[in-house]
C-alpha cells in the first residue's frame, strides 16, 4: 500500500545521527524498544530484550548498544535502573526511517465505506464530517479532528426577504444543504422588486460556486452590475455577501470527535494528566486550526509527534492527518487523529489516509 509520507525532517540525519550508523543489531534493539513503547506504554530493559532478539546477544551487550542509542539522543531511562523509552526525536527517527505501514483490513474498510454510504446526499458538510470523525476515532481509539472552510462550499440559491419596513432578511443556501441567514438594513422606499431583481441576479451566478469565486468576480465588475441592476439594487447585492462573508462563522471550521476515547487504557496519573493537557489543547481551537492547515502543504499523510509543534509541547500528543479534496482537485479541508505519541502509526496512518480518500471521492460526487 503506497501512502505518502510529507516528512518534515530527513529521515537520513536525525540529531547528529546517521541511518549508515545504525547497524543492524543497534536497529534491531532500538526497533524492539518502540514496539514496547507502542504496545504498552512500558519501558524494556537489557535482559528483556536479549530474550526477544533474533540474534544471540548477552545483556551486557545490549546495554552497551542501549547506551550508544542514549547518546544519540534516540531513547532515554525514565528514572534510574530502569529500562528505556524511546525520545520523541527518536520516534521521528522511526516513523521516517523504519516504519513499515500496515493495511487497513476488510472488515475495517467495509466499515469506512459503510459510513459513507449511508450519508444523504442532503446532508450538511459538518454532519457528513462529525460522522466520519466518530468512525475514525472509534477506529483508531483517538479524538478524530477535522478543519475545513465554509468559504470552500457550493452555493444553490441566495433570496431577499422583507420583513420590516427597513430590515431585509438575506437567505443562502447551500449544495451540501446548510442555510445561512442575515438581516441587512435597506432604505423603507426600496422597491419590492429590488428584492427580487437582486436576488435573480446573484441565483444566476451561485450555482455550484463558492461564496469567494462569486463576491471577487461581483467585486471586479462593480461598474457592470451597476449599470444592469440599477445603483440601489447592486448596492443590495453587495451588502447581502458582505453580511455572509463579514460572519465570524466562515473561515476555518473545527471538528472534534471521540475524546473519551483518550481516557481508556490510563496506566498511571502522568497518563491522567498528559490527557487533560490535551483536552485543553483540544479547546484553544486556534491552534488546533493552525497544526491542521499545515497538512495542506503537501499531497501525503502528515504526523506530528509531540513538543515538535507547541500545541502539544505540554501533553506530549501525536497526530496523523491527510487533506481531502473537492470535485476540481482543490484542498478543501483536512482530517486526522490526535493521541498519545505510542499511537500504532504503522495502523492509523494507512487508516487516516484511506479515509481521506473516501471522504474526497463522497465531495465528489455531491
Amino acid at each position: 500500500m503506497a501512502i505518502p509520507l510529507d516528512h518534515p525532517r530527513d529521515p537520513t540525519r536525525l540529531g547528529g545521527a546517521s541511518l549508515t550508523s545504525l547497524n543492524e543489531r543497534s536497529r534491531e534493539i532500538f526497533r524492539h524498544i518502540v514496539d514496547s513503547y507502542l504496545a504498552n506504554g512500558e519501558a524494556v530493559g537489557s535482559r528483556h530484550l536479549a530474550r526477544l532478539l533474533p540474534m544471540a546477544l548477552s545483556p551486557a551487550s545490549v546495554r552497551n548498544v542501549m547506551q550508544d542509542l542514549e547518546e544519540l539522543g534516540l531513547i532515554y531511562a525514565p528514572h534510574t535502573s530502569a529500562g528505556r523509552l524511546p525520545t520523541e526525536l527518536g520516534l521521528r527517527f522511526f516513523v521516517d526511517a523504519l516504519l513499515e505501514l500496515g493495511d487497513i483490513g476488510h472488515g475495517e474498510r467495509e466499515q469506512i465505506e459503510a459510513q459513507v454510504k449511508a450519508v444523504s446526499p442532503e446532508q450538511p458538510l459538518e454532519g457528513l464530517l462529525g460522522d466520519a470523525m466518530i468512525m475514525l476515532s472509534g477506529l483508531t481509539r483517538g479524538a478524530g479532528v477535522v478543519v475545513t472552510t465554509k468559504e470552500n462550499g457550493r452555493l444553490k440559491h441566495i433570496e431577499f426577504v422583507r420583513i420590516e419596513p427597513e430590515r431585509a432578511l438575506a437567505v443562502l443556501v447551500a449544495e451540501d444543504g446548510t442555510v445561512e441567514n442575515r438581516i441587512i438594513q435597506i432604505p423603507t422606499w426600496l422597491p419590492p422588486s429590488a428584492l427580487i431583481e437582486a436576488g435573480n441576479y446573484l441565483n444566476a451566478r451561485i450555482r455550484g460556486r463558492t461564496l469567494v469565486e462569486v463576491k471577487t468576480e461581483i467585486e471586479a465588475s462593480h461598474k457592470a452590475a451597476e449599470a444592469e441592476l440599477g445603483e440601489l439594487t447592486a448596492r443590495l447585492v453587495d451588502a447581502g455577501l458582505a453580511s455572509w462573508t463579514e460572519c465570524s462563522g466562515h473561515g476555518p471550521q473545527l471538528i472534534v470527535r471521540g475524546q473519551a476515547n483518550l481516557l481508556q487504557d490510563l496506566t498511571a496519573l502522568e497518563d491522567l494528566e498528559r490527557i487533560r493537557l490535551l483536552f485543553s489543547d483540544l479547546e484553544t481551537k486556534k491552534d488546533v486550526i493552525d497544526l491542521l492547515s499545515r497538512a495542506e502543504g503537501g499531497e501525503g499523510v502528515r504526523i506530528f509527534i509531540g513538543s515538535e509543534n507547541k500545541l502539544f509541547s505540554l501533553s506530549g500528543s501525536s497526530m496523523i492527518a491527510a487533506p481531502f479534496h473537492d470535485e476540481q482537485q482543490r484542498i478543501v479541508g483536512v482530517l486526522g487523529v490526535i493521541g498519545p505519541t505510542r499511537l500504532n502509526y504503522a495502523r492509523i496512518v494507512p487508516m487516516v489516509d484511506y479515509t481521506s480518500k473516501v471522504v474526497t471521492r463522497l465531495l465528489q460526487r455531491r
